[in-house]
């Protein structure tokens, strides 16, 4: 095996979690908390990420959706919700596509359905990204949060910020303000995918796509035509950022614990 895991609780439900770019399977800790007294509920460290194998060399979506398949031959799940978020929604959607029999549903959070939306050069996302790499430790964990927090956030905790990033570390698997090498080579794996023309295809499969009215990375307006690309696909869109699982990890909790019910019947 050589994508490390992490799974919680039981159950008939299994859900799968998938992270985005640079973040390990620890990014889903508050939902794996707050949902495995339902559910069988699993996450797992990307390549390059955590303790999973090295990204040696350039690598795709498909690459990372073998990757998810591995987990659930693992964990001996025939079938699974899967949750993607970010470039996890990427590879949720081409889970589906691509191995519809093992997807029960999808919740797809603060993403898009071709990978160049999450590396288009916006004024916001050049500025905000390059900050991430430059200036003191403490500036790149400021630059940071200005990714995962609404503004509102951001205010409410701006006498603590660098109290709050090292709440997060954790989840992260580093200090907010050291760069994720990996996150550059994901998101040239992405940057090519575009399922546009086959989403219809998704037509049998219970879809959420939830984004942040405050997310600059993935803007609501991908939720939005993401939605309504799919046949079906019901959009909710919350007052958060792209941190939305971690930052409003109840309203995250109650929304896929909402879908997973309707999705089982």
């Amino acid at each position: 095996m050589t994508i490390a895991w992490e799974a919680a609780g039981g159950g008939a439900e299994k859900v799968l979690f998938i992270q985005g770019a640079g973040v390990p399977g620890a990014g889903w800790k508050p939902q794996l908390a707050g949902l495995s007294d339902r559910f069988h509920c699993a996450s797992f460290d990307n390549r390059g990420t955590g303790k999973s194998r090295r990204a040696d060399g350039a690598f795709t979506i498909d690459d990372w959706r073998a990757d998810a398949l591995e987990v659930l031959d693992a964990l001996g799940w025939e079938r699974a919700h899967v949750v993607g978020h970010s470039l996890g929604g990427l590879v949720a959607q081409s889970l589906a596509l691509e191995a519809r029999a093992r997807v029960a549903s999808l919740t797809l959070m603060c993403t898009f359905h071709r990978g160049a939306e999450a590396s288009r050069l916006s004024p916001w996302i050049v500025w905000t990204g390059l900050r991430t790499y430059v200036g003191t430790r403490s500036m790149r964990r400021r630059a940071f949060l200005e990714i995962l927090l609404s503004p509102a956030e951001r205010a409410a905790r701006a006498s603590a910020l660098d109290d709050y990033a090292a709440e997060l570390a954790p989840l992260f698997g580093r200090d907010l303000g050291d760069p994720a090498a990996i996150a550059m080579k994901q998101l040239g794996a992405a940057a090519k995918h575009d399922v546009r023309a086959r989403l219809a295809e998704l037509a049998d499969v219970p879809t959420l796509v939830v984004s942040g009215a405050h997310d600059r990375l993935a803007l609501p307006a991908f939720g939005r035509a993401l939605a309504a690309a799919i046949p079906g696909a019901r959009f909710v869109e919350c007052d958060a950022a792209h941190g939305l699982p971690i930052t409003r990890a109840d309203e995250t909790n109650r929304l896929v614990a909402e879908h997973v019910q309707s999705a089982r019947g």
